[in-house]
């Protein structure tokens, strides 16, 4: 097995909720992230998928340290830099970027394109062959922009070419891991392809992993060897692309996909079964009890508001795919019958 690039474990990100008229004390909090494991090796990317509000994005500003955890590891090619402080961390931001959502907010709107994709360079002092300059011309050309756009502002772009200049400005110091959260969710689909095509031909031709953060399946199925599936803070399955999609077990992930649209079909089979889950996501300051996802589960039953299932690995499943369920999904869709392994139980 490659070793791993970035480890998480058991990681949690709790926001405090203060309240009181005259002096603001702590009353609760809000479980954003609630003790989450998950690996990224070595130029391959991970798809982290799920609802709004889920914790998909407090995930991903974790695995790049922008934020602090309130608990849990974070390890990056096996050093430990959970509570590393800016001095300690200095080395590694190099190698660690991000691509934000908004190509519009992520920009400064008074900086030209040229300052904005050297800044890194120029905070890390970072001296390529040369000249800066000529580097940032190189890489808006890598994106597919023309290098004569240097001195243009953001206002000057569409949606799609600003997403290209946020690229450019992650690849500047030669990462080895991007955190790409939700990079398209705020282009048109046309554009959408292109990015996801830009960033494919980037990972082939330089190697960079990727954490890929989304809410469409289908873009998440085209990018992604491996797959997470996220349901109010937690990690409810994991598995490589093809047995995530084709053979789900997770309840939440058999009604993920059923919501994921299809061409109409001409081969004669039956059309999937659009699966409508009741209520809302519950709050995140007051997660119910056991399995987070009860609620809103149709095979719901006491045990689940008692117990909250380990993600282990299913009998017929391969062995890197990992459910968190008490009474998992046939391992098709097609709906054969599940058997635990018993060694799982103990």
């Amino acid at each position: 097995m490659t070793e791993k690039l970035l480890e998480l474990s058991g990681l949690e990100k709790y926001f405090p909720i203060r309240g009181g008229f005259l002096v603001k004390r702590k009353i609760g909090d809000v479980h954003a992230v609630d003790g989450i494991d998950l690996s990224v090796y070595p130029g391959q990317t991970l798809g982290l998928v799920g609802e709004s509000g889920c914790g998909k994005s407090t995930t991903g500003r974790l695995a790049a340290r922008l934020i602090d955890p309130t608990a849990g590891e974070i390890r990056y090619q096996g050093r430990d830099i959970t509570h590393a402080g800016r001095r300690e961390l200095r080395p590694i931001r190099p190698e660690i970027q991000m691509i934000f959502q908004d190509p519009y907010s992520s920009l400064n709107p008074r900086h030209t394109v040229g300052s904005i994709v050297r800044g890194p360079m120029d905070i890390h002092g970072l001296n390529p062959a040369g000249g800066r300059d000529k580097r940032v011309r190189e890489l808006l050309e890598i994106v597919g922009l023309n290098p004569e756009h240097f001195n243009r502002f953001p206002h000057e772009f569409s949606g799609g070419q600003r997403q290209r200049i946020g690229v450019a400005r992650a690849l500047a110091l030669e990462p080895k891991l991007i955190v790409a959260d939700e990079p398209v969710s705020a282009l048109d689909v046309s554009i959408q392809a292109q990015v996801i095509n830009l960033l494919q031909r980037l990972q082939r031709d330089m190697g960079i992993a990727f954490l890929f953060i989304a809410h469409d399946l289908a873009v998440v199925r085209h990018f992604s060897q491996r797959v997470a599936v996220m349901y109010l803070g937690k990690i409810v399955e994991i598995a490589d692309r093809e047995s995530l999609y084709e053979r789900p077990r997770h309840p939440y992930t058999h009604a993920l996909l059923s919501a994921v649209p299809e061409p109409d079909d001409v081969t004669g089979e039956t059309p999937r079964e659009r699966i409508r889950l009741a209520g809302d996501v519950p709050s995140p300051i007051n997660p119910p009890s056991g399995c987070r996802f009860r609620t809103r589960c149709w095979k719901a039953q006491e045990k689940c508001a008692q117990e909250e299932p380990p993600l282990l690995q299913l009998s017929g499943n391969h062995t890197d795919h990992l459910t968190a369920c008490h009474f998992p999904e046939a391992p098709t869709t097609q709906g054969t019958d599940i058997v635990l392994d018993p060694a799982l139980q103990n």
